[in-house]
């Protein structure tokens, strides 16, 4: 998967942070930490980390995922990552 959102909540930019769904790559939510939950309430289960957002750009990157995009969109903020074909893990 080429793609890759992360996003936080501003006011929990702490953590936890949502790095994924439910058809991310299992073993590179592993790296990050992440586990796989459902949300009282959502019909949609997705990856989440106690990791900082920070932590996990920085942990993306180290993986060759570029930050393409970045926005806050109400009380949440929002990072798009890419990763070339060509890049190696």
């Amino acid at each position: 998967m080429p793609y890759i959102f992360v996003s936080t909540q501003i006011r929990l930019e702490c953590g936890p942070t949502i790095c994924g769904d439910e058809h991310s790559d299992p073993e590179l939510m592993n790296y990050l930490g992440a586990k796989l939950v459902k949300q009282m309430g959502n019909n949609f289960t997705e990856w989440r980390t106690e990791y900082l957002p920070r932590l996990v750009l920085d942990l993306l990157e180290e993986r060759g995922y570029k930050v393409i995009a970045s926005t806050g969109m109400g009380q949440t903020m929002v990072w798009t990552l890419h990763i070339s074909a060509e890049e190696p893990f």
